[in-house]
């Protein structure tokens, strides 16, 4: 009788052994700095879809990069998803990346929005670009982010400040379209015309705008997105700035494998996943972003602004030039 339920016990246990590995490999582990409420919708329809759960930690980019880091081999981490090209030319730099070979990402994600060793993928896409008050400014007014350095609007530019990484971007991929110098003085120009000190985020200068302590300013149109969602009367539009020239300076929020990701496989299904159209939809839908993918329907609120001509400079310009950006503010006195 012992004998029996010995071998029972031990069969039960070698059944349960596999199926236990199993479960544990179909749990994907992801770090990630996007806000908590925009991202869980990304996962839990993953989980639907696939049936692998999703496991992740929130943090800033500099912290999260500095973690895996840190954690070395011993990294939970299969997926780093983060926003700003400099955020992910730097995290590949730092050595938390692995390359990913995928034929349905690189046929879906254009060249310039990913890197070229392939070891990060812009998933969704964001315009940083020029906004006017509807009723101070006329659409005719502004045509190029240099025509922001003009005297006319001397008192009537609000910023973000310069810390930002968004706007070190922006200057980055400046630097590289037009030069160290040139972009100097454009940026001296927009230091010179500021009516207030800049803001702490692109929130503030949007209700800034709207308040009338300034009637342009520069921002992602996600954040405009937000609030004319919230009120279709916030009188507040983008400009689709130098189409004529390089077009408007775009970014993204992207993701890699980690690595040392200890399921690089599930890291894939993932991130081939977040190509597809549902989950470019959730993208464009819950965030007012702009899809990666062609094809890809934006939102309602998005729609009305129409469609733009997008610079194609390549985004690893944002992490490369990046220091040399932050000294190009500094020196221009961008606070």
């Amino acid at each position: 009788m012992q004998r029996r339920t010995f071998l029972t016990a031990l069969t039960a246990a070698l059944i349960a052994a596999p199926v236990s590995a199993t479960v544990a490999a179909e749990t994907l582990t992801v770090y990630t700095s996007r806000n908590e409420q925009l991202i869980q919708p990304v996962f839990d329809a993953f989980t639907k879809a696939t049936g692998i759960t999703v496991r992740f930690t929130t943090d800033k980019d500099g912290a999260l990069i500095e973690r895996l880091k840190a954690e070395g081999e011993n990294t939970p981490a299969d997926v780093l998803i983060t926003v700003d090209a400099g955020n992910l030319w730097l995290a590949k730099r730092s050595g938390v990346l692995q390359p990913l070979t995928s034929d349905v990402v690189l046929q879906k994600i254009p060249a310039h929005l990913r890197d070229a060793d392939n070891h990060w993928f812009g998933v969704s896409l964001r315009a940083r670009t020029v906004m006017r008050h509807v009723e101070r400014v006329r659409a005719d007014e502004i045509a190029r982010y240099e025509d922001l350095a003009d005297p006319k609007w001397k008192g009537r530019l609000c910023l973000r400040t310069s810390k930002n990484v968004y706007n070190q971007s922006l200057v980055a991929t400046m630097i590289a379209d037009l030069g160290e110098a040139k972009t100097e003085a454009i940026v001296k120009g927009w230091v010179a015309n500021l009516a207030t000190l800049p803001f702490p985020n692109d929130t503030a200068v949007l209700e800034a705008i709207a308040q009338g302590i300034c009637d342009v300013g520069i921002t992602n149109t996600y954040y405009l997105g937000r609030l004319v969602a919230k009120n279709p009367q916030f009188p507040v539009v983008p400009v689709w700035t130098n189409q004529q020239d390089r077009g408007v300076h775009v970014n993204v929020s992207g993701v890699g494998v980690t690595k040392h990701a200890k399921h690089p496989e599930l890291a894939k299904r993932f991130i081939e996943w977040l190509v597809t159209s549902d989950a470019q939809k959730i993208f464009a839908e819950q965030n007012h972003e702009y899809p990666v993918v062609e094809g890809t329907p934006v939102s309602p609120v998005v729609a009305r602004w129409g469609t733009f001509q997008a610079s194609q400079t390549p985004l690893s310009k944002a992490g490369e030039l990046q220091r040399a950006a932050v000294q190009l503010m500094d020196r221009a006195g961008w606070r």
